[in-house]
C-alpha cells in the first residue's frame, strides 16, 4: 500500500516557474514507476511526465517537454516536477501516481495508487 501526498501548487504567472512534489509512504517506495497527470476543467485527465522506480528513464507529453522536469529522491520517497516557462493552459489539478509496471508508465489505467491532487493556476 502506497499514500501519495502531493504539495507546491499555486497561483503564479505565465512564465514564471513551480515545483511541485509527492511524498509518498511505505518502504517499497523505490519499486514504483512515478507519474505526473493533470486534469483542466471540462477535460479529461492527461499524461503529463513519468519516471521508471531507479529514476534512470524519463518520458514527457510533447506539450510539457523542454519546460517541465520530473525527477525522484528515493532516499526521502519523493518525486518532483519542476516546471517552468509556464503558460495559462497548463492550468489544472496536477495529480502523481504510483505504478508497478516496469520502466516509465504513461498510461494512466496502469497506475495503483494515486495522490489528491494539487491544483496549479497559471495567469496571464
Amino acid at each position: 500500500q502506497v499514500q501519495l501526498v502531493e504539495s507546491g501548487g499555486g497561483l503564479v504567472q505565465a512564465g514564471g516557474s513551480l515545483r511541485l512534489s509527492c511524498a509518498a509512504s511505505g518502504r517499497t517506495f523505490s519499486r514504483y514507476a512515478m507519474g505526473w497527470f493533470r486534469q483542466a476543467p471540462g477535460k479529461e485527465r492527461e499524461f503529463v511526465a513519468a519516471i521508471s522506480s531507479s529514476g534512470g528513464s524519463t518520458y514527457y507529453a510533447d506539450s510539457v517537454k523542454g519546460r517541465f522536469t520530473i525527477s525522484r529522491d528515493n532516499a526521502k520517497i519523493t518525486v518532483y516536477l519542476q516546471m517552468n516557462s509556464l503558460k495559462p493552459e497548463d492550468t489544472a489539478v496536477y495529480y502523481c501516481g504510483a505504478s508497478t509496471a516496469m520502466g516509465v508508465v504513461t498510461n494512466q489505467d496502469r497506475y495503483n495508487y494515486w495522490g489528491q491532487g494539487t491544483q496549479v493556476t497559471v495567469s496571464s
